[in-house]
């Protein structure tokens, strides 16, 4: 008992003497440690985000998704970064370029997976003339067009429409053509189409639109 009373004195006393020393040690190390996070800190979220991923699962290798302002397919993720190959949103095509996203944008960015429209879009393409003539006019005409440009494949747009809203859980317009005439802030007309089509057949079909809407629009200024 006196013998472990004693050493105990001895470290009591050993440490009261290099208490500060033992002190500014400790602050070092903390230092230390707290230098190496900031340093590494990209590296660790990037490895969280990876982790999230794996976890939560929000897409696939191959699904279209959006993060932030890329868009794009997925081609890989490790646990530093995710490749995106570039798909431009208004015409569904790839860019040619590849997108590297750092996985700690994932756990900050709004994740969008976009893997329905790798088939079939609801693509929205505006047309813009001075208000000469009345596209009322007319509009039925444009109805009967679309439909007829969608009629090959509308049976299979259909049950692509009911599959995507079973899944999502909510109601999207289509797969009937909308077409709606509105005017501009400046006055002048403008016709909205809405197609539900397949990808591939979405410019096309708008160029096919756009070109009887021109005719009709210009034979009835025409007339008038």
């Amino acid at each position: 008992m006196v013998n472990n009373i004693f050493t105990l004195l001895v470290i009591v006393f050993i440490f009261n003497i290099w208490s500060s020393e033992i002190q500014k040690f400790a602050f070092s190390i903390a230092a230390f440690i707290v230098a190496i996070v900031l340093a590494t800190r990209e590296f660790i979220q990037c490895f969280i985000g990876f982790i999230y991923i794996l976890s939560s699962r929000p897409f696939r290798i191959g699904d279209w998704i959006q993060v932030g302002k890329y868009y794009g397919e997925v081609h890989s993720n490790d646990w530093a970064k995710l490749t995106l190959l570039e798909v431009n949103k208004h015409d569904y095509q790839y860019t040619g370029k590849t997108l590297y996203v750092p996985n700690s944008q994932l756990i900050t960015s709004v994740i969008k997976n976009l893997n329905f429209l790798k088939r079939y879009a609801m693509h929205h393409f505006t047309i813009v003339r001075d208000d000469s003539v009345n596209p009322f006019i007319f509009i039925d005409t444009l109805h009967e067009k679309a439909n007829l440009y969608c009629i090959e494949f509308k049976e299979v747009a259909m049950r692509y429409n009911q599959l995507i809203e079973n899944r999502l859980d909510i109601k999207i317009a289509g797969p009937e053509p909308h077409i709606q005439i509105s005017t501009s802030e400046l006055g002048d007309t403008q016709v909205v189409f809405s197609i539900f089509c397949p990808t591939e057949k979405a410019l096309g079909i708008e160029q096919k639109l756009t070109a009887d809407f021109m005719a009709l629009w210009f034979e009835n200024k025409k007339n008038s």
